[in-house]
């Protein structure tokens, strides 16, 4: 009865195996390790949702320029109608600029070859912007896993130098190196996992929007080439078919 009342009034072991104490256990290299990679993981994750709202943005844009921009009676009157500072107006401005331009030119340049050179270098510096940040991201991916390796190695590393000391391999002096080693891997991975996925699916994303700044590059040339009489057609709304009245007969 005593030793029932001794066991239920003991107070439990302290844990001193949780992620705090194997942080500890490893020192100022494995917190240095825990630091970078969250570091690493805080611009992933603002690096991927600022770019899916520039990209969603620029998205929307190319929606709307069906059927503002190419109904308008020139590339002005449509251009007003664009959002200001857009990737689609900014387009369309540099091959107007270009146009005014070639006028002034004192060497004489086919005009086709000038005004395409223009919105060549209007959709590159576009694409450009779209796609910063991604390299940040394919050097996480391909670096943390290797961050959170030396931190295994360290881990492991103690972890050999305790069971050295203590002269046999007791779980209890290789279970904090080794639990920190364990935690170093896990951490890298967790930190790579998303950033190689965040670039690929915002790579495919800026190809695609990419594709239609081009098509739409390419029509706005077309419209300056043949002013005006070449643009791209646009689908009208097709009035609902009346019934067919059935044919009446006339007796005699």
């Amino acid at each position: 009865m005593l030793t029932t009342i001794l066991a239920a009034g003991a107070t439990p072991p302290e844990n001193n195996f949780g992620l705090m104490n194997s942080l500890n256990e490893g020192g100022p290299v494995t917190w240095t390790v825990a630091v970078i990679l969250t570091i690493f993981l805080f611009f992933t994750l603002y690096i991927l949702f600022t770019k899916l709202f520039e990209q969603q943005k620029v998205i929307n844009q190319g929606k709307r320029v069906g059927a503002q921009f190419w109904s308008a009676n020139s590339l002005r009157e449509g251009a007003a109608k664009l959002e200001k500072n857009s990737a689609y107006r900014q387009i369309v401005d540099d091959g107007l600029l270009a146009q005014e331009q070639h006028g002034r030119l004192t060497d004489p340049v086919e005009a086709h070859d000038w005004v395409h050179g223009s919105l060549a270098r209007s959709e590159a510096a576009i694409n450009s912007q779209l796609g910063g940040g991604l390299a940040f991201l394919a050097t996480v991916g391909s670096t943390a896993p290797f961050i959170g390796l030396f931190g295994t190695v360290l881990g492991i590393y103690r972890a050999l130098i305790k069971i050295g000391q203590a002269g046999q391999a007791s779980i209890d002096k290789v279970a904090g190196p080794v639990g920190e080693a364990l935690i170093m891997t896990a951490f890298g991975l967790v930190v790579a996992v998303p950033a190689v996925l965040a670039f690929n699916y915002l790579q495919r994303r800026n190809k695609a929007i990419a594709e239609n700044l081009s098509a739409f590059s390419n029509d706005v040339l077309g419209y300056i080439a043949s002013d005006g009489a070449v643009k791209p057609s646009i689908a009208a709304r097709k009035a609902p078919v009346a019934p067919a009245k059935p044919a009446t007969t006339v007796t005699k």
